[in-house]
């Protein structure tokens, strides 16, 4: 019910698809952008199409129940600690709901009988500060100068802050888990995202 979860749900509830949304509600107006949704699928008469269960990625037979319950084809990893600062102030917090979320996650998926694919959403903070590379203004936005389609993933890792290093665990699990346990898995560093139902 975060931000780019709210969207993702919009979108698939447009196209007429299931959605089962799990989130702990613990961040500011996450219930706001839940009530949205649910309103959203009503007046398109889709209210059978959405679902909710409060539940929080550190717990892992949590999880693993509500994906037995529901047996989502596909699972969108968004559950985050987003902020740098945050994670500074608190690493523990950050590690626990980024690395140990995403392990978690993992696990439930790997546990069902039909293993879902799944998208993570990263963050270029598994890149470190990224000091080699020249941004640009273009237009109205800023670029990278001399990467136009974005940073390989060839790229080698260097994440400098707690946040950085927790979201790579993250990451890192998710592209072995592909490699070990044949999970579909995708992979997404992405950065400086903004849109309708982001509340600072």
């Amino acid at each position: 019910a975060g931000f780019i979860g709210c969207n993702l749900a919009a979108h698939h509830l447009e196209r007429g698809n299931d959605v089962i949304l799990v989130d702990n509600l613990s961040r500011p107006r996450t219930q706001h952008n839940l009530n949205w949704l649910r309103c959203q699928a009503d007046h398109a008469g889709r209210s059978d199409k959405i679902s909710f269960h409060q539940g929080d990625v550190r717990d892992f037979d949590d999880l693993r129940r509500i994906f037995e319950l529901t047996e989502p084809d596909l699972v969108v990893h968004l559950a985050s600690q987003v902020a740098v600062t945050k994670s500074v102030l608190n690493p523990r917090e950050d590690f626990e709901i980024n690395a140990l979320g995403t392990f978690n996650v993992l696990e439930a998926i790997r546990a069902q009988a039909h293993p879902p694919a799944m998208i993570y959403a990263s963050t270029n903070k598994v890149y470190g500060g990224m000091e080699d590379v020249a941004v640009v203004l273009d237009g109205a936005r800023y670029r990278y100068r001399d990467f136009p389609n974005g940073i390989s993933e060839d790229r080698p890792v260097d994440p400098k802050s707690p946040y950085g290093c927790s979201k790579c665990a993250g990451d890192q699990y998710v592209r072995d888990y592909a490699r070990i346990y044949g999970l579909r898995t995708v992979v997404f560093r992405q950065s400086t995202i903004y849109g309708p139902h982001q509340f600072g």
